[in-house]
């Protein structure tokens, strides 16, 4: 019995010895870095912004101006309209599709337009948007404009393209509202 109890704990410590591995922890932290020095904080004016061109006349921008955030004067928003519809270009569908960034009401969001046939036209989704542009599911192309619908078909906001990337008109309460990209 004595040779089965050594082969059994021999056979075990065998085992246990066969599992230990042998790890060598540096155990030492490097030394801790040293502050860099900081000087005071100054604060002056921004030179006025220049042309790449030439660096003394003040910098042009591609960039139209903002839209309204309210036009008060109704027949004044039909006549801004009448002057976008007739130096508007012809629109596609194709042109349309994808990510937009709105503006209506002093807010901005995101509309999304697919091809996709939906009440009022197309499918258009809406992300982060609130008052008029929340409320748009559908858009669809009649000749030069853009009609933005909500999701029982009624038209929202018509549209005319007034650069490159970008739609300008006005909301069916008429409001100003603009697609860019």
């Amino acid at each position: 019995m004595n040779a089965k109890y050594f082969l059994a704990v021999a056979a075990i410590a065998l085992a246990a010895s066969g599992c230990q591995r042998s790890v060598n922890l540096d155990t030492r932290r490097p030394a801790p870095l040293t502050p860099a020095p900081v000087s005071g904080v100054s604060s002056s004016n921004l030179p006025p912004a220049t042309s790449p061109a030439t660096s003394s006349s003040p910098a042009s921008t591609d960039f139209p101006s903002a839209p309204e955030t309210a036009d008060s004067d109704p027949e004044a928003a039909a006549e801004k309209e009448t002057q976008l519809a007739a130096a508007a270009p012809e629109v596609t569908r194709e042109s349309l599709i994808g990510r937009w960034s709105v503006s209506t009401g002093g807010t901005s969001c995101d509309v999304f337009l697919a091809l996709t046939k939906w009440t009022g036209g197309y499918r258009a989704a809406s992300r982060g948007c609130a008052g008029t542009a929340a409320g748009v599911s559908a858009w669809d192309v009649q000749g030069k404009q853009v009609i933005l619908s909500d999701n029982s078909g009624n038209q929202v906001a018509r549209l005319y393209q007034s650069g490159n990337e970008r739609y300008d008109g006005t909301t069916t309460s008429g409001q100003s509202i603009s697609l860019s990209r």
